[in-house]
């Protein structure tokens, strides 16, 4: 199941991420150094693993054939079978054997092939890495990073799209990142790696072949991203669109069309679910007077739900002109059919109506 589920998702995105990936070298050239969200990640575990010789990286296809999704391309070479550990298709499994070699003091990387198939191991997750803690009266860390690709793809059908921001972050114990550009990518998750707690690093398939500008910093080995601290990807002044992983793009691009048409919106990546910087969001709905909430959650208690809700819970909500908005995905299990499955998730034009509409805007 697992090889032609990753079969058919290499065929059906390929040509897409080629096209987009010779658009964006082409739109940014001239920038420090372009990186794709894959070599970033790549990069990443390989400064770690350097660095400490307690990191390893343990999942299904990650050694000899460099990952499902070439995430760990020649670290096996690099570092051998005791550094890069395959395992057979059993997440519960091997996530029990990263939690125990945790305990003991090692610092795993666990790669699930998808998100997805972490339902098998979510006792192993959320009852024994992000409680031990606390069940310990702080006796016992559990630093190990859970990664993999999240949320809806292309053609995946139902069972391999679904976003796990809100199940995960709904749960104390537990970090939760979801990087959006390269440099979210590598700072993120050595920054995970590096953390003495459970974290869970949320990357979007769709992303990996994305390119982005790295600056000389975030080239450095020694460049990290704290945990809990959003970007303002785009500054503004008339409404605040607050978003995270690839929707941070369908933001951006809709805020390019609205800049048109005179309307500024301020694009915030919130790059951590758990904790939230909610200093950032209130900062901004302070200026702006309006928000929008854009993530590819189902709308019940989703993330962007959270953010709205913590908003109105303080006294932010007097700064607010109009009442939040939030897009999410459909209500529905992910369509298998291509037009189905684009009009499941939010859209730029999507984000442009509500933003209109919460503005009074006259059309």
């Amino acid at each position: 199941m697992y090889f032609f589920a990753i079969k058919r998702r290499e065929a059906s995105i390929l040509s897409k991420l080629l096209l987009h990936r010779a658009f964006l070298s082409n739109k940014s050239a001239g920038s420090t150094k372009e990186m794709t969200v894959r070599d970033a990640l790549n990069v990443a575990m390989d400064e770690e693993l350097e660095r400490d010789d307690r990191v390893f990286l343990i999942g299904e296809e990650v050694a000899q054939y460099d990952g499902a999704y070439k995430i760990s391309k020649g670290l096996w070479k690099k570092y051998g079978d005791r550094r890069i550990v395959d395992t057979p298709i059993t997440e519960a499994g091997f996530t029990g054997l990263a939690v125990g070699a945790a305990l003991a003091g090692l610092r795993p990387i666990c790669e699930f092939m998808s998100w997805n198939f972490s339902f098998q191991a979510m006792d192993q997750i959320l009852n024994s890495a992000a409680k031990i803690f606390y069940m310990s009266a702080g006796m016992y860390s559990v630093p190990i990073t859970f990664r993999g690709p999240n949320g809806p793809s292309v053609g995946v059908g139902a069972q391999h799209s679904q976003c796990f921001g809100t199940i995960l972050s709904h749960n104390p114990g537990i970090k939760v990142v979801a990087p959006y550009s390269s440099e979210d990518a590598k700072g993120l998750l050595k920054t995970s790696i590096r953390d003495t707690d459970p974290v869970a690093v949320l990357e979007n398939e769709i992303l990996y072949g994305e390119s982005f500008a790295m600056s000389e910093e975030a080239m450095s080995k020694d460049f990290v991203i704290p945990i809990g601290k959003a970007k303002i990807e785009r500054p503004g002044q008339h409404i605040t669109v607050v978003c995270y992983s690839v929707m941070v793009g369908v933001s951006l691009k809709a805020a390019q069309l609205l800049a048109k048409e005179g309307i500024e919106c301020e694009v915030i990546n919130l790059r951590t679910l758990r904790p939230l910087d909610m200093e950032t969001v209130t900062k901004s709905v302070k200026k702006t007077g309006h928000l929008v909430t854009v993530d590819t959650s189902w709308p019940q208690c989703g993330v962007g739900e959270n953010v709205c809700m913590r908003l109105m819970d303080t006294e932010s909500f007097y700064y607010l002109d109009a009442p939040p908005a939030r897009l999410t995905s459909c209500d529905v299990p992910m369509p298998y059919a291509r037009g189905l499955e684009d009009a499941a998730v939010p859209r730029p034009q999507d984000v442009v109506f509500v933003a209109k509409r919460l503005l009074n805007f006259k059309w």
